[in-house]
């Protein structure tokens, strides 16, 4: 459901973007920054939460992304790409933000009777919750935020914490079908106030809990699939849960962090991920037939590319050291098979682990498109980009959709031996994808959008992936489940992150550009604010150390490092 923040509201958040003062626990010193209850009421709580749910869910799905390679990863070794300094924001967000306001909110609603104010909150702390665990394991919860008599609060079990999620989810829907509730909230940016769909999403989290903890709970399936039978879920992609970016450019800047970034006067800052723009042009489907060049019907609306040709490439002049300077290099030795440095058709991208420096290319390289970060849609301009080109930054933060609901459902019909039934939500997946995809087009008005691809373009690519699943032996078939699951979490790499760990697959990605990169993270490494500041809490030796759910092999997995 889009629902576009209208500027006046995202004034109040604007105290919301200063990050809370550092301090020697999760903030539980007064923040001078923030506002003091006697100064607040639930609804300006209740913004500020919803705008700082999806920053966290920005920082953390880029984490997600950057590991899977749906985004690039600029870093050679995966223990230097993410340090412990690194992830001081997200843990302040967590914890110093988020959960502070939203305990501060609970107060204030539980006084005025507002029990939908109090089961917005649930939702979103039960999903930071999840996230924190399935990011960096063991984390305080029971005694976190609980103010001064206690600043070294110790870690709950991941498992506890994904207990107390689901218990936050069910009274969320207590909380949702109330008759005794005093008032609605003023804003709710996310379903405008439609309470049978937070009771979806609520279900729907629960699906993702089950679902990540399946290998670890005899259980998880059966309930998984009883929601299923219950059928109270998103099914539909108005029933998505997602954050509307705005289109204000100062004061508040509302507009989607991928476009803040990287439409500029001087171009695209960040780097795209060659291995997912090669996948997504170069499937069996892309024939070149008509207007459609792209393989993958989304990958116009996924990318906009500023140049025609990279350099290097067949389709281009040939090499160029000042542009790009891997395009007069050979490739590693260990990256026979895979795509190196420069890609066909214009897509200018960088290798996963690419940590070279920045050429002047800040107008050559592919950057986003118009979904999801309301971007430009590739018309084949192939012009730069500039400040408030494309649909100005309007785009969405998806953080729970439909999709992902059908490739949970391959997922759990897969490792419950019913391959049949996993294609059916594999293709229902994909379908959903699309359709979600292709409507952003429409945003971008000045593109030409006779160059969009057709109905049957997009029936097309799903028989073949029907026939690619049907021709695949053995768990090949759940390696396409999980590159199609990858492609449609273009955005948002969270749930990337968990099924990479969790199943192993994909099986075939592109190789770090370092042949050691070291070890693949299991889990992140506690963040600096959080483990050089409390005495309880001792670092981690490794990423190699696995969150509870996480029972697959020490070594060796997953296979792509």
């Amino acid at each position: 459901m889009k629902i576009f923040i209208k500027n006046v509201v995202l004034t109040l958040f604007s105290a919301g973007l200063i990050l809370s003062c550092e301090t020697t626990e999760l903030n539980l010193i007064t923040d001078p920054n923030a506002v003091s209850p006697d100064q607040a009421t639930p609804d300006f709580y209740l913004n500020r939460v919803q705008e700082e749910f999806a920053r966290f869910n920005d920082a953390f799905g880029t984490n997600g992304s950057e590991v899977t390679r749906i985004e690039q990863m600029g870093t050679r070794l995966y223990q230097q790409a993410y340090s412990p300094a690194s992830q001081d924001a997200e843990w302040r967000f967590a914890y110093s933000s988020m959960i502070t306001d939203i305990n501060a909110m609970n107060v204030l609603a539980t006084d005025a009777n507002f029990k939908r104010h109090i089961g917005m909150g649930q939702v979103m702390k039960a999903f930071t919750l999840v996230t924190l665990v399935d990011f960096y394991g063991d984390v305080p919860y029971s005694e976190a935020n609980t103010g001064i008599d206690n600043l070294n609060p110790s870690a709950d079990s991941g498992a506890s914490i994904y207990a107390a999620a689901l218990d936050l989810l069910t009274a969320a829907n207590a909380n949702f079908n109330t008759t005794d509730n005093a008032a609605d909230p003023e804003n709710d940016y996310f379903y405008g106030g439609d309470w049978e769909n937070w009771v979806k999403l609520s279900n729907s989290l629960k699906l993702k809990i089950y679902a990540q903890s399946r290998l670890v709970d005899a259980g998880a399936v059966s309930a998984f699939n009883a929601i299923i039978t219950g059928g109270n879920y998103i099914k539909t992609v108005d029933e998505d849960f997602q954050f509307t970016w705005g289109t204000n450019v100062v004061n508040p800047d509302s507009r989607h962090p991928n476009y803040i970034d990287n439409y500029t006067p001087q171009g695209s800052n960040d780097y795209m991920s060659n291995w997912l723009m090669n996948y997504m042009d170069n499937s069996k489907v892309g024939n070149g037939v008509g207007n459609y060049e792209g393989s993958d019907p989304r990958i116009r609306y996924y990318y906009y590319r500023q140049a025609e040709t990279t350099p290097g490439a067949s389709d281009s002049d040939g090499p160029n050291q000042q542009d790009l300077s891997c395009s007069v290099e050979p490739a590693p030795a260990h990256y026979a098979g895979f795509t190196f440095c420069y890609l066909p058709n214009g897509y200018w991208g960088r290798d996963h682990g690419d940590d070279d420096g920045t050429p002047p290319d800040g107008q050559l390289k592919t950057t986003y498109g118009v979904y999801p970060a309301g971007g430009e849609f590739d018309d084949s301009a192939f012009t730069p980009v500039d400040l408030g080109s494309g649909a100005g930054g309007a785009g969405i933060m998806p953080i729970f959709l439909a999709q992902t609901v059908d490739f949970l459902r391959a997922e759990v019909a897969y490792a419950s031996g019913n391959a049949a039934g996993a294609k059916t939500f594999l293709l229902n997946g994909i379908q959903k994808s699309m359709d979600k995809t292709l409507a952003f087009g429409e945003l971008d008005g000045g593109a030409d959008l006779s160059l969009a691809p057709s109905d049957d373009d997009v029936a097309d690519y799903i028989a073949e992936v029907d026939a690619l699943y049907e021709a695949a032996v053995g768990d090949e078939k759940l390696n396409l489940i999980a590159k199609e699951f990858f492609v449609s979490l273009f955005g948002n790499g969270i749930d990337a992150y968990n099924f990479y760990r969790r199943t192993g697959y994909p099986n075939d990605l592109q190789p770090n550009l370092e042949f050691n990169p070291g070890a693949y993270i299991r889990s992140f490494l506690y963040p600096a604010v959080y483990a050089n500041n409390n005495n309880k809490v001792t670092q981690k030796t490794s990423v190699t150390e696995k969150v509870f759910w996480d029972n697959n092999p020490d070594a060796g997995f997953p296979l792509s490092n």
